[in-house]
C-alpha cells in the first residue's frame, strides 16, 4: 500500500498554535463510519452520541518535563536532552541536540548542579542511553529543572503547562500528550458518568514515534516505535462484560485504542490485565477486536495515525471528511479540534 495514498494537503495556518480558553470549546466533526455522512456539531455534542452502558477508554498517562537544557562541564558547549523511555535503575533512553557533542562517557549537567547524566551508549537510532545521577527523588528533580516538550509543529510558547495534561493525566511517563483527552474537563466527564456511561482507564506513554514522519514508501514496511501500556483489572473487566452484552466501546484517542486493541489482539478479543510493550501498527485492512467507536483529533498527513482511522472508517471516507474539515477551517493536531467515528 502506497504512503502517498494518505496524503493531504493542509494549509499550514490550520495548525493549532494554542489550546482554546475553555477546553471543551473545541468543534467536533462526526463521522458515521458506515455512511460516511459527516455532521459538524460541538465537542459539548459528544454526550449525545454516547448511550447509557457504553464504555469510554481514556489513556491517564502523564506528560513529563522531559526536555532538559545542560552543559558540558569541560567545555560550556549547550546540549538539550529529551526523555524517550525509562529503562531502569536511572537509565533512559534520549534524544540529544547537537548529537555530535555527547560520545559514550560524556557528562552533562543540568541546572544548579542537582541533576547530571552520563551518556552510556548510542542507540541504533542515534538516540543515546545515559545514567541520571542525583540527589532525593529524580522526578521531583525533573520537574523542577524539565520543561515540557511541545510538538514541533507548535511554535507558540504555553503559558499554562497543564493545558498540555489530560485532567486525569496520573501515570508520570509520556514524551507527547494523549490529546485527544485534551478536550475534557472533570465537570463533562462527570456528566458523561451520570448518563450512564462507563468511564475506563488504561495507561499508554506516548513516545516521540507519534510524531516521526512515515518515511517508507509502503506502509508495510513501516516499523513503529514500540510504547509501554498497562491495563488494570477493572478496565478489562469493564470491556469485557461491555463486549458479551453487546454494549459499545468507544476509545478516546489512538494510544487509547492500540492499547486495547494490542491486548485484544493477543487475547482473542478479550481484554487481560497486565503491562507490556506495544509496537501494533494498524492501518487498512486491521480487523479491529475490541473498539467501535474513537474519538480522535485531526492528524499529520501521511501518518500511521491518519492510517489507523482509516482502517477504522475507510480510507476514503477519511480523507473526504479531512477536506471538508479543511474547507471549514477546523483547527489541526493537538490544541485542535475533535472528530468522532461511530
Amino acid at each position: 500500500m502506497d504512503v502517498q495514498l494518505f496524503d493531504f494537503d493542509l494549509p499550514e495556518h490550520l495548525i493549532a498554535q494554542q489550546p482554546l480558553q475553555e477546553r471543551t470549546a473545541s468543534r467536533l466533526l462526526v463521522l458515521h463510519k458506515e455512511t460516511g455522512e459527516l455532521e459538524h456539531r460541538q465537542f459539548r455534542d459528544l454526550i449525545d452520541y454516547l448511550a447509557p452502558g457504553d464504555v469510554l477508554v481514556l489513556n491517564d498517562s502523564r506528560v513529563l518535563p522531559a526536555r532538559l537544557i545542560g552543559v558540558k562541564p569541560d567545555t560550556g558547549a549547550k546540549v538539550e536532552l529529551l526523555l524517550l523511555k525509562m529503562l531502569g535503575e536511572d537509565r533512559w533512553e534520549v534524544l540529544v541536540k547537537p548529537g555530535r557533542r555527547v560520545k559514550p562517557s560524556t557528562t552533562i549537567v543540568f541546572g544548579d548542579g542537582r541533576l547530571a547524566c552520563t551518556c552510556e551508549a548510542v542507540t541504533e537510532a542515534g538516540g543515546r542511553i545515559v545514567r541520571f545521577h542525583y540527589e532525593g527523588i529524580f522526578y521531583e528533580v525533573l520537574e523542577q529543572l524539565g520543561s515540557m516538550p511541545l510538538p514541533p509543529y507548535i511554535h507558540a510558547q504555553l503559558e499554562d503547562p497543564e493545558r498540555y495534561q489530560t485532567v486525569y493525566a496520573r501515570e508520570r511517563g509520556s514524551a507527547a500528550a494523549p490529546t485527544a483527552g485534551l478536550h475534557f474537563t472533570r465537570e463533562y466527564l462527570q456528566q458523561i458518568a451520570d448518563k450512564g456511561v462507563e468511564l475506563a482507564y488504561v495507561t499508554l506513554h506516548v513516545g516521540l514515534g507519534t510524531f516521526r514522519p512515515v518515511s517508507a514508501e509502503r506502509v508495510e514496511e513501516h516499523a513503529m516505535h514500540a510504547e509501554y501500556y498497562e491495563i488494570p483489572a477493572r478496565t478489562a473487566e469493564l470491556v469485557n462484560q461491555a463486549k458479551a452484552d453487546g454494549r459499545r466501546v468507544f476509545a478516546v484517542g489512538t494510544t487509547s485504542c492500540r492499547t486495547l486493541e494490542t491486548v485484544g489482539q493477543q487475547a482473542d478479543g478479550q481484554l487481560v490485565a497486565g503491562s507490556g510493550w506495544t509496537d501494533i501498527f494498524i492501518y487498512p485492512g486491521y480487523q479491529f477486536r475490541i473498539i467501535d467507536g474513537l474519538l480522535t483529533n485531526f492528524h499529520l498527513p501521511k501518518s500511521t495515525l491518519v492510517m489507523l482511522v482509516s482502517a477504522l472508517a475507510g480510507r476514503e471516507q477519511v480523507l473526504h471528511a479531512y477536506r471538508e474539515a479543511i474547507k471549514q477551517q477546523y483547527r489541526f493536531f493537538s490544541f485542535g479540534d475533535a472528530m468522532l467515528i461511530v
